[in-house]
């Protein structure tokens, strides 16, 4: 692997940190982009071709892992979770989490909390994918 490459991920990296680490905080492509120290089209393409998703796409599932566990784990109101965890509209938390998770963050709630298995296990079960349903029919 050349210097620039590794230059280059060690960037992208850096950008992807900052999204799990502030994933409830207003983040775009520009504000992303200057972290990585490149355009934003720059930023957004080699984003997609190195992690395999768009950095939007990435900061949604991130945001939806996050808003999953606090179902789960806490007692706040779907709404409070929904702003807790950076959306700012209610509706399009709710399209965004049933379009990745399959079901409603009502409904995934009252399922209640799944019997004990390792973390392991549990962190790779419940993380959602980033395919879409039809990528994922492809991609098996």
């Amino acid at each position: 692997m050349s210097a620039a490459v590794e230059d280059q991920n060690r960037r992208l990296l850096r950008a992807r940190d900052a999204m799990d680490r502030r994933f409830a905080e207003p983040l775009d492509v520009p504000a992303l982009a200057a972290i990585a120290h490149v355009s934003p089209a720059h930023f957004s393409r080699t984003f997609r071709a190195t992690f395999g998703e768009t950095p939007h796409r990435y900061l949604q599932r991130r945001r939806i892992e996050r808003a999953m566990a606090l179902l789960r784990q806490t007692d706040r109101s779907v709404s409070d979770v929904c702003l807790d965890v950076g959306f700012t509209s209610l509706g399009t938390f709710s399209r965004t989490f049933s379009a990745i998770v399959g079901e409603s963050p009502t409904a995934f709630r009252s399922r209640g909390r799944p019997p004990w298995v390792p973390p392991c296990f549990a962190m790779r079960w419940e993380r959602p994918s980033s395919f879409g349903e039809a990528e994922a029919v492809a991609a098996d």
